[in-house]
């Protein structure tokens, strides 16, 4: 084979669908992991420190939209799972696929880069190098606290933390008879706050906002609330979909404004759904209290732009995350206001042989969406579907960049935001497109030195046309 291989850095879900996608095709990878075991966000307490799981964590998607088709979860699992069971069936499933054996647990890749002759050298902690034809990048998203900008004005004498770092009521600060401040309306910031709120625990939490929003259920009619968002078809027009959930979303969701919250700005379609099957019984209850955004600090008062002053002894900031590839030269990625243009959510035009998986923010679950990137990977990989031209790639990103997010109102978690049902469906657009242009140019395999791998291009390419024939 000539050592020429793929480099898969993490193992968390996207890094695991990357290497079953890699194992099927019999293209020899290596993986790196930095923790000691795989599961990456669902590993609760995970050592390498970039896990925000906490104890009560449930998804907020139900599992029939996460599972994989070839090892299906029990027919009595939970609607919704909680974090231990996401994280127990990654597991199983890696055992299934017979892949644990092909990862280097607790290999910290410290550098990754592009040479002269387009080959990526990947050094590890240890100061040792390693080439590939391939990199594939799954490190996640959801492990650099993003904090407020400009910090708020003042000094706080109490505690502020990241809900990164939010494990338990008790954990890491015991937060029993406390004065709480959660900032935020995300969905962290709505199962964080309905937890501390219990009368048992907090003495005050109050949630701190600077704009409204819409609080979504986890079940409509008996059943779970992404069942109803999968029975939109893929091919219907981006404004009809947001005109239906405009009128729908009101009948489901109610006024906001009566359970303390301010009047949203904007339409249910504008924002990224934020969901919650307890939070509004806290506010309608009385548990949880609205307080605008904070204006200030004094000492161990906190000063609200409303004017109202409450005494405070922590602040948990739920205010999302940065996206960084620490080991990636800013030169070769650059992320400028937590956006990465992609095209196709996987490829940086310029660099043919750099895959970013899973990076983006999914309606209605993440977990299914690298599945959707790596159905064009593997054919690209056979030599099936071929890329269009530099300019045209940054063309169409620029058209999908303003389908995907040009209607939601102009914040940090809107900037990778994608339909992953309407995604799926213009995936199997574009691989008939990128078909096309693989038969104009013979079949040819992107990458020459990984060619043998294929014994032959005939059932690749059979396979492909009865997919994009669909």
């Amino acid at each position: 084979m000539k050592n020429h291989k793929a480099c898969i850095i993490g193992a968390g879900s996207s890094g695991i669908t990357t290497a079953r996608m890699l194992q099927k095709n019999n293209i020899p990878f290596d993986w790196y992991e930095m923790s000691d075991n795989i599961g990456g966000n669902w590993y609760y307490k995970n050592p390498n420190g970039m896990s925000s799981c906490y104890q009560s964590l449930h998804i907020d998607t139900s599992k029939t939209v996460l599972q994989f088709d070839e090892f299906p979860l029990p027919e009595d699992a939970p609607d919704y799972l909680h974090h231990s069971d996401i994280y127990t069936y990654l597991n199983q499933y890696v055992d299934f696929c017979g892949l644990r054996e092909r990862i280097t647990f607790n290999a910290e890749v410290v550098v990754a880069e592009l040479t002269e002759e387009k080959i990526w050298r990947v050094e590890l902690g240890d100061e040792e190098n390693h080439y590939y034809d391939m990199l594939f990048v799954c490190n996640g998203h959801h492990w650099s606290p993003r904090w407020p900008s400009p910090a708020f004005s003042g000094s706080f004498d109490g505690i502020e933390m990241h809900s990164h770092d939010y494990l338990t009521p008790f954990e890491p600060h015991d937060m029993r008879d406390k004065n709480v401040v959660v900032v935020g309306v995300g969905n962290s910031a709505m199962d964080i706050a309905s937890e501390l709120s219990q009368r048992s625990i907090a003495k005050n939490l109050w949630v701190s906002t600077r704009r409204g929003v819409y609080i979504f259920p986890k079940y409509i009619l008996g059943k779970p609330a992404d069942k109803f968002t999968a029975l939109s078809p893929g091919w219907l027009p981006g404004p009809i979909q947001r005109f239906l959930m405009d009128v729908s979303a009101p009948l489901t969701v109610g006024k906001m404004e009566k359970f303390g919250l301010p009047k949203p700005d904007f339409r249910p379609s504008q924002c990224h759904a934020t969901v919650s099957g307890e939070f509004l019984l806290r506010a309608g209850g009385g548990d949880v209290k609205i307080k605008p955004t904070i204006k200030s600090f004094e000492g161990d008062h906190v000063h609200f732009v409303d004017d109202s002053v409450e005494k405070v002894d922590l602040v948990i900031y739920a205010t999302g995350y940065n996206v960084e590839f620490p080991f990636l030269d800013k030169a070769l990625v650059n992320v400028e206001d937590n956006q990465l243009p992609l095209f196709k959510r996987i490829f940086i035009p310029e660099y043919p042989n750099l895959f970013i998986i899973g990076l983006a923010q999914v309606l209605p679950a993440l977990m299914p969406f690298p599945r959707e990137q790596l159905k064009l990977v593997e054919a690209y990989l056979q030599g099936c579907y071929t890329l269009p031209s530099v300019d045209e790639m940054h063309r169409i990103t620029l058209r999908d960049q303003k389908r995907y997010t040009g209607h939601f109102y102009k914040a940090a978690r809107h900037t990778m935001q994608v339909d992953s049902i309407k995604y799926a469906y213009e995936m199997k657009k574009e691989l008939k497109e990128g078909y096309k242009r693989a038969q104009q140019n013979a079949f040819a395999d992107p990458f020459p030195a990984i060619a043998e791998i294929f014994e032959s291009s005939g059932d690749a390419v059979k396979e492909v046309l009865e997919r994009v024939s669909e």
